[in-house]
């Protein structure tokens, strides 16, 4: 088959690769129809997550129709339409049992191999999925391939990152970056009662699509963010902000912005080593401070009725579709923010 491929720091290509088979009786082939880049695949693309090895197959979002099951798998048959969170789960071991099925003891992350163990990804013709019945999910009527993408991934974790916020139709709130997780961020604050919304970042086009689902814009480069909230606020500062960039400028804007008593929901992927804040200024704030990898599998069920409803024009968020031969164009122009870059869906 052919798929988009790690070479090395800021290399990927389109090649052909070995068509994935059926390992476990547990598991499912899918033909992918769509498949998407992903802010944190620019961590391994720039080099800030290291481990992955050379040949990898990349990307964790996608979704597509069933082609094979294994021996143990009754739910799926050949051409059932499925969408697949970003990592699998089994849904019985503790972490699955307590809805973090991010931690499931059994789960692995697409696209992700490192020392010749891990699974490959879906930025291919055919993805391999593991633990089949218990990680995909029937793409529900009136919905989309487009917005069926978005709930394995990006909507499901800026709604998480917002759930995670305490959102009171009374407070202020702040989302810092308006990327694909940062906008959907955005929606699932509204769709929590958030009546004061701010939206920090400084590309003009991320800022009218957030204006547009409900947030004020901050553009921070003409704009004092600290300065405009605490205005609005009596001098306190935001009640939570939700932070969707995963970078210690971020973080510590974010630690400048809440107010004494406030929450910090982080969803942005974090490389760096330490926080930029130390435990006294933590303690000085009586901080609450929220961080972790989405559990898309557990949250996205409930977010199905609200893609149904049609109210937000979330396919939006996807900004250009190419086809997957593409893909390093597709990469390049999605770090570089080229031509209004948002988010870059692929098709094989």
């Amino acid at each position: 088959m052919r798929a988009v491929v790690f070479r090395s720091e800021r290399e990927v290509s389109y090649e052909s690769v070995p068509d994935p088979r059926i390992d476990r009786p547990t598991d499912v082939l899918v033909r992918v129809r769509l498949t998407a880049i992903c802010g944190s695949d620019l961590h391994v693309f720039h080099g800030r997550e290291s481990g992955l090895d050379a040949g990898t197959v990349m990307g964790h979002e996608f979704v597509g129709e069933v082609l094979e099951c294994g021996a143990e798998v009754s739910a799926w048959k050949p051409g059932d339409p499925v969408l697949s969170p970003f990592t699998t789960s089994c849904g019985s071991c503790f972490y699955c049992r307590e809805g973090l099925t991010a931690r499931c003891l059994h789960g692995e992350l697409f696209g992700w191999v490192q020392d010749g163990r891990g699974l490959h990804g879906a930025q291919a013709e055919y993805v391999r999925v593991p633990l089949a019945e218990s990680t995909l999910v029937s793409i529900p009527d009136g919905v989309s391939d487009e917005e069926a993408l978005l709930l394995g991934d990006v909507l499901s974790t800026g709604y998480y990152c917002a759930r995670r916020a305490d959102i009171r139709p009374a407070g202020t709130y702040v989302v810092l970056g308006c990327g694909p997780v940062g906008l959907m961020a955005v929606v699932g604050a509204r769709e929590l009662g958030a009546e004061t919304l701010y939206a920090v970042d400084a590309v003009p086009e991320r800022l009218a699509h957030a204006a547009r689902l409900g947030a004020r814009p901050l553009n921070y480069r003409s704009e004092n963010p600290v300065a405009v909230v605490r205005e609005a606020t009596a001098g306190r500062g935001a009640d939570a902000v939700l932070e969707a960039v995963g970078s210690p400028e971020a973080t510590r804007l974010a630690i400048d912005l809440v107010r004494p008593g406030g929450t910090v929901s982080a969803v942005g992927v974090h490389t760096e080593k330490q926080f930029p804040f130390s435990p006294v200024q933590a303690y000085d704030k009586n901080l609450t401070y929220r961080i972790g990898r989405c559990p898309a599998r557990a949250v996205l069920q409930e977010l199905i009725p609200l893609v149904q409803r049609k109210q937000y024009d979330l396919a939006s968020v996807i900004s250009h579709q190419l086809p997957l031969s593409r893909g390093a164009e597709g990469y390049a122009m999605f770090d570089e923010k080229r031509d209004g870059c948002t988010k870059v869906a692929l098709r094989p």
